[in-house]
């Protein structure tokens, strides 16, 4: 099959961010299959250009087998109407773009099945488009449930009409899709309740490529302290708050040895770290982003790791955050907080849970895994990467997704 996969903020490895259609098109390619990425070369998270020159416009990149086509996108800092500027480009050029790149390229030929990925919606609806254009498959992606999540985190409000315009769109995208690929394990609850047969609706979750952990030195317990690490993205929707104000209880209960690492990036950080500096926090250290190769290095040093989420009813449907099958892999064990309808620390017991937007709850499981040995530490963690390679190891997940693609194109 020849694989047009449409992901403004798809990445490789050598940058930070979520590689999931990286790692999904690495093995598509081993079996056998054309994959082409189109992403904007404007780094999310970085808030810079990575891949283009001065003056170009775009470019294709051979990764693994996989051609990435950059495209460029405007830059913005913040999540204004710079950013939505940034989108609507995206969406305007990876349209443009796709429907002449066969012939602006010849060695890449018109595509057999199209994948539109959300978060935002205007990603998918040019992949839609460039499936009409080519008369083949359209199969949505849905990363994150939108409008409902900016909803629920109340940067609109459910009568407003842009949120109208946008609740239009999702069901437009999904009467169109042949199939519809959600990494949220409830999620089916949310898009058939908008009109959509179950049968058309399929879970894919978020994997780990095990690979990138393997030849690691066993983890030994620091005698210079006990280390939680937190690795992602620095915005509203993390909850990092919580996080804060659980090392100042910390802090203030004369618990010296544990430390938060917080590694990334995003637009709440420069507040986070000048909150941590006013109530004069020694046992917070914020550190840049790291590629996703790094990931595994970076979270050996790590005692335990940590996932925060807000009490919102999206979690209802389901978590699938890349960073929380990085931890398993790690083989580290997890503080859990949050009560999403998907809890890997109850289904393996590999860490433990706590309510959301309760420091005090957070500071307690802190202290109980500190507390722990290290040998019971180190099963928890043991049973965080069994599961992880049951259900989240990304050769299974490129295997489910390929029969997907199959049965489409053969008309099942």
């Amino acid at each position: 099959m020849n694989i047009w996969i449409f992901n403004q903020y798809a990445h490789p490895p050598d940058l930070p961010g979520g590689t999931r259609h990286y790692d999904l098109g690495r093995e598509l390619v081993k079996r056998g299959h054309q994959v082409t990425i189109f992403a904007t070369s404007f780094h999310h998270y970085l808030h810079r250009e990575t891949r283009l020159q001065p003056g170009e416009k775009w470019k294709i990149e051979v990764i693994d087998g996989i051609k990435f086509v950059w495209l460029r996108t405007p830059p913005y800092q913040r999540n204004d109407w710079r950013r939505v500027r940034n989108m609507v480009t995206f969406a305007l050029r990876a349209w443009w773009l796709g429907r002449r790149l066969p012939e602006l390229i010849p060695e890449i030929e018109k595509p057999d099945v199209v994948i539109g990925s959300s978060v935002h919606l205007l990603t998918p609806l040019a992949a839609y488009w460039v499936a009409r254009h080519y008369r083949v498959p359209f199969l949505m992606e849905v990363r994150d449930l939108w409008p409902q999540t900016i909803i629920d985190m109340g940067e609109l409000s459910q009568h407003h009409p842009i949120t109208k315009a946008l609740q239009a769109l999702e069901r437009f995208l999904y009467r169109r899709a042949a199939r519809i690929i959600t990494l949220l394990a409830r999620a089916d609850k949310y898009i058939t309740a908008c009109g959509v047969p179950r049968e058309k609706i399929v879970w894919i979750p978020n994997g780990v490529d095990l690979s990138r952990f393997e030849g690691l030195e066993p983890y030994v317990a620091s005698e210079n302290g006990f280390r939680v690490f937190y690795l992602g993205a620095h915005g509203k929707a993390n909850a990092l708050d919580t996080v804060i104000q659980a090392a100042r209880i910390l802090q203030d209960r004369g618990y010296r040895d544990i430390r938060f690492i917080l590694v990334g990036d995003g637009p709440e950080k420069p507040r986070l770290m000048a909150l941590a500096e006013e109530i004069r926090l020694h046992n917070v250290e914020f550190r840049g982003p790291v590629p996703k190769s790094a990931v595994p290095k970076t979270l050996f040093a790590a005692d335990a790791t940590l996932f925060v989420l807000h009490n919102l009813s999206l979690y209802n449907y389901g978590i699938s955050l890349n960073k929380l099958f990085d931890y398993l892999a790690a083989s580290k064990p997890l503080i859990l907080v949050g009560r999403p309808a998907n809890n890997p620390v109850e289904e393996a017991h590999c860490g433990l849970a706590v309510p959301p937007q309760d420091p005090e709850a957070l500071a307690e499981a802190v202290i109980q895994l500190y507390r722990m040995s290290p040998e019971e530490r180190a099963e928890m963690g043991k049973r965080g990467r069994e599961y992880v390679e049951k259900y989240h190891d990304i050769r299974k997940l490129a295997a489910q997704l390929e029969s997907v693609l199959q049965s489409v194109l053969s008309g099942g």
